[in-house]
């Protein structure tokens, strides 16, 4: 599998100098990674629990979501979805998206574009929480109803979107190639509300947890209000989904986090400490966890479905 265009590491890499250059003329190093001393261990674990929980649903919800296909192997669905989860944290322009197909062929026999049509279905349930969140944020801003509103049409695009799946999953494919695609993304998706809803619940789970442990960690670093904290972490969260994206992340992830912030009030010093801050726990993290999963023994699966020998 390749890890990446030419251009993407290029731009990745200019990305990561440029961070380097910008933290030590802005604020320095030395002084950025001084708070570390002040960070409650017990707050650090925490984090780290409720990131390493968030990791674990994950898994739960691709295997929710690919139903008997995956049934009986959720260890190797666990090592999968965290080898996905640490190549997108580490490798530049969605480049570690690759890695969900490969995988979903290799260990499960599933077909490579099938694969990337659901987990096009996964990101787009990602994306609409990670949306709601948003009007979360501007309702503890300034609460008014308006917000509230906007967040009730948010979720009934839900069940609007479950029904145009239904419709484009049962209709023929003669309508020409573009139909034809969208039909077969359709096809990838989950056609029942029932299966929507568990899904959605699965995505709401996993994007709160982590969402708190990202908020304790970028409040110790930036002392402001709650919705500010989390709006920091939406954006930087954002940076992870949409295709800008720099080597694990650099550049691209601090410049979305330091977007997020600026308009409401916090300098872009500040903003910068903190976001560098809680790259260097996302990336601690993922390292981690990334290295756990690989001692995750799984059977492979050759593509007529058979067993093939043990990978490691």
């Amino acid at each position: 599998m390749g890890l990446g265009r030419p251009r993407d590491w290029l731009i990745g890499g200019a990305l990561l100098l440029g961070l380097v250059i910008a933290v030590q003329k802005g604020v320095g190093w030395r002084a950025l990674l001084v708070p570390w001393t002040t960070l409650s261990p017990w707050v650090l674990f925490t984090a780290f629990a409720l990131t390493a929980l968030s990791y674990w649903l994950r898994a739960v919800r691709v295997y929710d979501f690919f139903g008997s296909l995956l049934r009986g192997r959720f260890s190797a669905v666990l090592r999968l979805s965290v080898l996905h989860n640490t190549a997108n944290n580490l490798l530049p322009m969605r480049a570690g998206e690759l890695l969900f197909p490969w995988l979903m062929r290799r260990y499960f026999g599933h077909g490579f574009l099938a694969a990337g049509a659901s987990l096009l279905w996964i990101r787009l349930l990602d994306l609409h929480f990670l949306g709601l969140v948003g009007w979360l944020i501007l309702w503890l801003r300034d609460p008014a109803w308006l917000w509230v509103l906007a967040a009730l049409a948010w979720i009934v695009l839900l069940p609007v979107a479950g029904r145009l799946v239904l419709v484009f999953s049962r209709t023929s494919v003669s309508h020409g190639r573009l139909w034809r695609i969208a039909s077969v993304i359709a096809g990838a998706g989950p056609a029942e509300p029932r299966s929507i809803g568990r899904l959605y619940l699965w995505t709401a789970a996993i994007w709160s947890l982590k969402l708190v442990a990202f908020a304790a960690v970028l409040g110790h670093f930036v002392a402001v209000d709650f919705w500010k904290v989390l709006a920091g972490v939406i954006g930087a969260e954002l940076s992870t989904v949409l295709p800008f994206h720099g080597i694990a992340g650099a550049g691209s992830y601090e410049l979305a986090t330091v977007a997020a912030m600026l308009p409401f009030g916090i300098s872009a010093a500040d903003a910068l400490g903190g976001a560098v801050n809680l790259h260097l726990f996302l990336l601690g993290t993922t390292l981690v966890l990334g290295g756990l999963a690989l001692l995750i023994p799984i059977r492979t699966q050759i593509q007529t479905g058979s067993s093939a020998e043990n990978g490691s």
